[in-house]
């Protein structure tokens, strides 16, 4: 009897949130993208010293985020076919910290686009992978929770890579040796994986599964919301390059570093946001949640199409950001999972990655040209009209099928 009780304990405790899957994928999240972060934090630094402009920093991004998009539907359709995806999913951790520490190497623009896009299209491979193992390690009625803390792992990564190159900079360390230790932390990421993350056994027969399994009406519908409100939510590599054009003329070492900071404090705010985000989610509504941060993302590109001045201004800015970027990132997840059953759900969270990377690749290109040919506010000002139709959309989807979703079971909105 107190075998059997011990073993439903144990049970019941990997299918928590707390359990070693997805910690290790919080782990995993927080070391890679300390890796990757350090990089991209001081990267718009360095094109501006080069004397290149938004235009290139935005097909910097986008390039790589065509990529990603197409590795994202690609890792999709692959997580319906294979039984087993921690392999893959480690594999991918490593192949972006070697390419993210071979920017050592790189002196020109073209190295920096290629090196970015095949380790944005490894990031992109593994998400989806990834995200369908924690739903598979959980309960449904904890996936708001499990998505928030490996949301968190990623933002307190994203809060030390900025932090460590903020320092590094201030120290003067040369650009090539900041990538180079990217190199400790993202190869700590692919041992978290290893180690860490367990993979359920009994699943030979999904190789049987279709590759592209019927989606739900509902599920399109979400999904048009999240593309449209991607096509306004650009690279936050921008946010970086608004607060250095702001910098007084003449600025040493150390002056270099607040906008850097600015992004680490970016990314704490959004650390410390996203697994209340995720409990919100679970115990009050998916739709309503992510409204919440829809709306928000909305303000943000108002406020920086319309409010001038100085560096103190965009501050608020920084703050909301980080805030609705939380809300975004965990509750969509959360509710791709919800909507839909295991047997298909590879395929949906690919395909929901998919959506937020073409969003991500028009939003940077589009902002980065207009920035150059037209001004802030136009950038901005299209930016916001976008994530306004994001925000409709959403709205128009919560109307209808919020309910069930909420208060349905697994896919209970289908």
């Amino acid at each position: 009897m107190a075998g059997a009780a011990w073993e439903d304990l144990m049970a019941d405790a990997a299918r928590s949130w707390k359990s070693p899957t997805v910690f290790g994928f919080s782990l995993a999240s927080l070391l890679s993208d300390a890796s990757h972060e350090m990089a991209t934090a001081v990267l718009p630094l360095y094109l501006q010293h080069l004397g290149l402009g938004a235009t290139v920093l935005g097909w910097i991004e986008g390039i790589a985020d065509v990529f990603s998009s197409g590795a994202k539907y690609w890792s999709g359709l692959v997580g319906q076919r294979i039984a087993r995806k921690k392999g893959p999913v480690a594999f991918a951790y490593l192949v972006t910290t070697l390419c993210v520490g071979a920017f050592a190497f790189a002196a020109t623009a073209i190295p920096f686009v290629l090196l970015r896009t095949v380790a944005w299209m490894a990031r992109g491979f593994r998400g989806p992978l990834r995200d369908a193992l924690m739903a598979e390690a959980v309960e449904p009625s904890q996936y708001g929770k499990a998505y928030g803390l490996e949301r968190a792992g990623d933002m307190a990564g994203a809060v030390a890579g900025p932090l460590l190159a903020a320092l590094f900079v201030g120290l003067s360390l040369r650009v090539h040796r900041i990538f180079l230790i990217t190199l400790i932390p993202g190869l700590g990421a692919v041992l978290a994986v290893v180690f860490l993350v367990h993979e359920e056994g009994g699943s030979e027969g999904r190789a049987e599964r279709s590759s592209r399994p019927v989606l739900p009406a509902a599920y399109w519908a979400f999904l048009a919301a999240v593309l449209l409100f991607g096509m306004g939510d650009f690279s936050r590599t921008f946010l970086i390059l608004e607060a250095a054009r702001r910098l007084p003329a003449g600025g040493g070492a150390m002056l270099l570093s607040i906008p850097v900071l600015l992004y680490v404090f970016h990314n704490a705010v959004s650390g410390l946001a996203t697994f209340p985000a995720g409990m919100l989610t679970d115990r009050w509504s998916y739709g309503r949640t992510l409204l919440l941060g829809y709306g928000m993302g909305v303000a943000f590109n108002l406020g920086l199409a319309f409010l001038n001045g100085s560096l103190v201004m965009l501050v608020p800015l920084f703050l909301m950001s980080g805030i609705y970027i939380a809300i975004e990132e965990t509750v969509e997840k959360a509710t791709a999972a919800k909507m839909i059953p295991v047997e298909a759900r590879a395929y949906a969270l690919g395909l929901l990655a998919t959506a937020n990377a073409v969003g991500d690749l028009s939003s940077s290109v589009l902002t980065g040209w207009l920035l150059d040919h037209w001004g802030r506010g136009w950038a901005y000002g299209v930016a916001a009209a976008f994530t306004g139709a994001g925000f409709l959309a959403l709205l128009a989807f919560t109307l209808t099928y919020g309910r069930r979703l909420d208060h349905g079971g697994e896919h209970g909105s289908a």
